[in-house]
Parts: C-alpha cells; sequence; structure tokens
C-alpha cells in the first residue's frame, strides 16, 4: 500500500492508524553533500520537495525485499542533517500488507504495479491551509529546518499544493480523505488475511 500525498497532509499519522507496517520512504532521501541534489529555481538551496532528491531505486528495491522476504535493512534519515546517521530495519512479520509513505510514493507507483507489488496507492487530499500549519507546526516542533526556511518552503509549497496531488493522481494515485483512506486501507487488509494461500507474498 502505497501512501503520497503534500508534505504535512498526515501521512504518518494515518499510515500508523492503520494498524498496518509501516515503511518510512522519507528515510531514502539523498544526503546533503550528493552532487545529483536539484536545487530551487533561483539557486539558493537545495529543492527537497523535488523527486530528484530521492533514491527511488534504494525504495523500490526495500519494498522488494519487504513483499519478497519480510524484512528488510533501512537507512536512519535525519531531515534536519540532511544525512543518513545509521542503519535500521523493518521486519513486517506475517502481515500480508504494509504501508509505504511518503511524498514521493507515488513516483514508484507504476514500477511496484509492474512488479506485482501494488494493493493500493493513495494520495491524501487535505486542503492547502490545513496541510501548511500542520506542516509548519511538525516541521518547528522538529527542528527539521530554519525558521525563515520552514516559512519560504511553507508558503510556497501551499501555493503549489493543488499541482502536487494534480501530480501524484497523474502517476497512479487515488485521491482521498483520511477518512476514506483509512477505510481502503482496512479493506485491502481484510482481502490479504483472507488469502487462502498462506505462501502469498505481501504486497505494498
Amino acid at each position: 500500500m502505497l501512501l503520497c500525498g503534500p508534505s504535512g497532509s498526515g501521512k504518518s499519522l494515518i499510515a500508523a492508524r492503520s494498524g498496518l507496517p509501516v515503511l518510512r520512504l522519507d528515510d531514502f532521501y539523498k544526503e546533503g553533500d550528493d552532487p545529483t541534489l536539484p536545487l530551487l529555481p533561483d539557486g539558493s538551496a537545495v529543492d527537497w520537495d523535488h523527486p530528484d532528491s530521492w533514491d527511488a531505486d534504494a525504495a523500490v528495491a526495500a519494498i522488494e525485499r519487504l513483499c519478497r522476504t519480510g524484512r528488510t535493512p533501512i537507512p536512519v534519515y535525519d531531515i534536519s542533517l540532511s544525512a543518513r546517521t545509521g542503519e535500521g530495519s523493518v521486519d513486517i512479520g506475517a502481515a500480508p500488507l504494509f504501508v509505504a509513505e511518503g511524498i514521493f510514493a507515488a513516483e514508484i507507483v507504476a514500477r511496484c504495479r509492474e512488479l506485482g507489488l501494488l494493493a493500493d496507492a493513495l494520495c491524501l487530499n487535505r486542503g492547502p491551509v490545513r496541510t501548511f500549519r500542520r506542516r509548519f507546526v511538525r516541521d518547528l516542533r522538529e527542528g527539521r529546518k530554519s525558521v525563515p526556511f520552514l516559512l519560504r518552503r511553507g508558503w510556497r509549497l501551499m501555493r503549489l499544493e493543488r499541482s502536487i496531488i494534480a501530480r501524484q493522481t497523474a502517476l497512479g494515485a487515488y485521491a482521498c480523505d483520511r477518512d476514506e483512506a483509512l477505510g481502503r486501507m482496512a479493506s485491502a487488509a481484510v482481502r490479504g488475511r483472507a488469502a487462502t494461500d498462506p505462501s502469498a507474498s505481501a504486497v505494498a
């Protein structure tokens, strides 16, 4: 189950509320000294909201390992440092389904579908103003970046939110609110648990 949506739309909270194992796709950001990082149009800073700031290949590989084996190593990423600070792991046990959530999840919908790993792909749509408030409070609380940076980024993303959702739905994600997302996750989990083949692979 892939879960995307604008930064601050509540992906992590909804993934946790689903009761399913969770893979945090934000841990696959590139490090701050990576020469392939994209810049903002004015060249003033890295554009961390551009898909090229993220390692899609590593994310897909981790999803595939989880689906095939039930366990995968993952990087531990510190957004405030723009760096990987260690390595962890995700183990989904006997769960037939897990949630892979992050702002770039829609970028890999087609690849996961082609690999036979996709149960559903959802895009959270909570409204630009509400998302702005949630994002700023979260980023400030977690000390992700400086306050001026967070305000500039928040204002830019609020103006771009409708186009962000349009892009993610064009890539194959279904736009919905919190309650519908939780309902679709619950239905997918029920279908997975009802599968009669005990050797069936998990799906994202």
